[in-house]
């Protein structure tokens, strides 16, 4: 009895210094590097605020945060990549709509799922969606463009950022809505999109404004109309698609942050308490964002997981609706 006695004590003052060491741990938290990946490529909306979102993270901390660029299918490798990651709090991923909410009724083999395998940490931004044409396309208004596509139907090609994207399936609802027939031209990410649509090797898009507003305002491209419910002020002149006359069509898309499922709550907290501090009052954030024509969000980590389930079965009905589908 006596050694049984001793073992059991042993195990318990065992069990103790163990959870001392990761409360010490994690009350330390972060001692090293946070690595953020991002999903699409340099320049992107997606990229920008992780940018933002990183730099404000470590002013808060204390610590070096970076982004790391691994662009690639919708988002997906990103993500993998990180659903895949030590929970750790020293990987995050800064993503989207797309490959946190739409990829999930998109492709049939997805190697992740949104909630199962993450846990979100606060929403960052609404990201309006800009229907935008290269300035020598015969289309001058977002109107002429549905006359146009109606009158040659399957000859007008239209650009977005990669198949299964936030912009393309935006831009197949659209086509949906309007009862029009264009063709789907995939790049790797909006830099090369955008520098074809200014170039004219294809005449529309539907992007952020991140990656739209800085050209449009150069006079390299013309933004034809806004898919929200009110104008944006970045670009006060650039009308809605109801204004255009095109419908009440509204299609935001938004960007957040999460980390690998099985992160410790302590270290979730600690992020988004960082965040919490100075994301929606800082006025650098405010303005870097609203320039390129995006809201700053905060929310609760709970408040983030039940949003992003009301995207997941919102996008799973539109892309039901639009036929869409990525194998």
């Amino acid at each position: 009895m006596k050694y049984t006695f001793t073992r059991c004590a042993a195990c318990a003052l065992a069990a103790l210094a163990l959870s001392s060491v990761v409360g010490s741990a994690l009350a330390a938290y972060p001692e090293k590097t946070i690595r953020i990946v991002v999903g699409f490529p340099p320049g992107q909306a997606t990229d920008i605020i992780a940018r933002v979102a990183a730099r404000k993270l470590q002013e808060v901390l204390q610590q070096s945060v970076f982004v790391d660029n691994k662009p690639g299918a919708a988002g997906i490798i990103g993500a993998e990549m990180v659903a895949k990651a030590n929970p750790d709090g020293y990987t995050l991923l800064v993503g989207s709509s797309g490959p946190l909410a739409i990829n999930v009724s998109l492709y049939s083999k997805l190697p992740y799922h949104p909630l199962r395998d993450f846990v979100p940490i606060s929403q960052l931004a609404i990201v309006p969606l800009f229907l935008a044409s290269n300035p020598s396309f015969v289309a001058q208004t977002a109107g002429d463009l549905v006359r146009e596509a109606k009158a040659n139907p399957g000859k007008i090609n239209y650009a977005s950022s990669g198949s299964g994207v936030t912009s393309h399936l935006t831009m197949e609802l659209f086509k949906h809505a309007q009862g029009i027939n264009m063709v789907h031209v995939p790049y790797k990410g909006s830099p090369p999109a955008v520098t074809d649509l200014i170039g004219g090797q294809v005449p529309v898009m539907i992007d952020t404004g991140a990656a739209l507003i800085p050209h449009a305002r150069s006079g390299k491209l013309r933004l034809l109309a806004v898919a929200s419910k009110a104008r944006n002020p970045a670009v006060p002149n650039v009308p809605t698609m109801a204004e255009a006359g095109l419908g009440n069509f509204e299609a935001p898309a938004w960007i957040g942050i999460v980390a690998p499922k099985g992160t410790p709550k302590e270290i979730i907290e600690t992020l988004h308490k960082a965040l919490s501090s100075t994301w929606l009052d800082a006025p650098d954030v405010r303005e870097q964002l609203t320039s390129l024509g995006a809201e700053p969000m905060l929310s609760r980590p709970e408040e983030f997981s039940r949003y992003i389930q009301t995207e997941i079965d919102k996008w799973a009905i539109a892309v039901k609706l639009s036929g869409a589908k990525v194998d």
